[in-house]
């Protein structure tokens, strides 16, 4: 019975792959009515379908992600790539934290990095909407104040209106972003369209925002926009950036933090 009910459901998320490949986006209730499943069963055959293919979960539905082939990865494995520049990244920022900070942490990997190095500090208060960060600084001396919303559980981190609302009567002074693509043209990006949301509330809370990455996402656009370049104060990063990034970083007046063996060097244009 089992059997018959597991080849059931994937001849049913391949059918429905194969509607998002023809429409390029769907809703929850057109799946419930298409295909007879209840909500529940609609939600869970797209959070099955989005660890395994290019598809992006949105706010009531799905989009079909073609047209860019680099999925979504979970936090897992993600923490195996560029585990070495990310530490390192890391390791900068937590210089640029002072004693009495309130610092955001957005999740990704290199903010659980950054949360594992915080852990021995004092006199610091860190917001943050992931999971993963908040459970890593429990137990420390960092007062951790916890977004609310609803977990996504490829990267730990709470989204929704709830959190958004919380994060609306907070002040915050060093925002620390980890990102999915970062551009001269499509500023700061990422593959999901919640968290983008819930990163905007914070930047637009926080007095000064440092997105976060390494190499492999110069020059990379994901599907939803996070922010233009111009609202950022800081890069931190592991690589000297390309011509055409780092003119439009000194355009905009961003510092850029590079870092090298665990220190944070103002790179100069």
């Amino acid at each position: 019975m089992a059997d018959t009910q597991s080849s059931k459901g994937q001849r049913r998320r391949e059918q429905m792959l194969n509607l998002l490949k023809r429409q390029g986006r769907i809703s929850i209730q057109e799946l419930v009515e298409r295909f007879g499943v209840s909500e529940a069963t609609a939600r869970r055959d797209l959070e099955i379908m989005e660890k395994s293919e290019p598809v992006i979960r949105t706010i009531g539905g799905a989009m079909y992600d073609g047209m860019n082939a680099v999925r979504e990865l979970p936090f897992a494995e993600k923490e195996g790539l560029s585990f070495l520049e990310k530490e390192r990244i890391a390791a900068a920022a937590v210089g640029l934290i002072d004693e009495g900070d309130v610092v955001g942490l957005s999740g990704g990997t290199t903010n659980y990095y950054l949360a594992k190095l915080l852990k021995t500090r004092r006199g610091i208060t860190v917001v943050t909407n992931a999971v993963n960060v908040a459970m890593e600084l429990a137990g420390s001396d960092i007062q951790v104040v916890v977004t609310g919303g609803m977990m996504r559980h490829n990267s730990f981190e709470l989204c929704g209106p709830l959190g958004e609302g919380m994060v609306g009567q907070l002040n915050i002074g060093k925002m620390f972003l980890g990102v999915d693509g970062v551009s001269s043209t499509g500023g700061i990006t990422t593959y999901s369209e919640q968290e983008a949301h819930i990163a905007k509330a914070m930047i637009g809370r926080s007095q000064a925002t440092y997105a976060m990455f390494d190499h492999t996402k110069i020059g990379r656009t994901s599907l939803f926009s996070i922010a233009p370049l111009s609202v950022l104060q800081g890069f931190i990063t592991d690589m000297p950036l390309p011509q055409q990034l780092s003119a439009a970083a000194e355009a905009h007046g961003i510092s850029v933090f590079l870092a090298e063996d665990g220190s944070a060097v103002e790179h100069m244009e």
